[in-house]
């Protein structure tokens, strides 16, 4: 599926690119999310034509982003959480439950489509998690995942 992307993508193009992407991507998240349109001679036209518009809110959005990354980078969040014998969580940590606690404390909304996670986060134990707030802002945060104590 052929698409003019309306944002600079990390990994994919810059604004105004017209790219080819899997059918399921494209209509589902790039469109979706309006961060593309389809690649149709009327789109491309419009998209060149308000192409400083576009580079404009890009340019806010990173400053965004930015102000994001100062706050978050860094950071530790915590997660108590009732176990097995052998340290194993009852069900693992999700992207959504990480932004719903950084939105609690920090008042920042992040999309749970925003993280980058290397690992399943499902033992006791520090994790790192990357954040794509912008094409070209990553942030990292740190996850430590403690025992819940249990009152009886």
């Amino acid at each position: 599926m052929e698409i003019v992307l309306l944002e600079n993508i990390k990994n994919l193009g810059k604004i105004g690119d017209i790219v080819n992407v899997k059918r399921g991507h494209g209509r589902n998240f790039l469109i979706k999310y309006g961060k593309a349109l389809k690649a149709s001679e009327v789109n491309i036209n419009l998209v060149n034509k308000k192409k400083a518009e576009l580079n404009e809110k890009n340019i806010t959005l990173k400053k965004n982003a930015k102000k994001i990354y100062d706050i978050i980078n860094k950071k530790i969040y915590k997660f108590s959480k009732r176990t097995k014998d052998n340290d194993e969580l009852y069900g693992s940590i999700k992207p959504r439950e990480i932004a719903k606690t950084i939105e609690s404390l920090d008042k920042i909304e992040i999309k749970p489509f925003q993280f980058d996670l290397d690992k399943e986060i499902n033992k006791i134990g520090s994790y790192e998690a990357k954040i794509n707030l912008h094409a070209e802002v990553q942030a990292k945060i740190h996850i430590e995942v403690v025992k819940q104590e249990e009152t009886n």
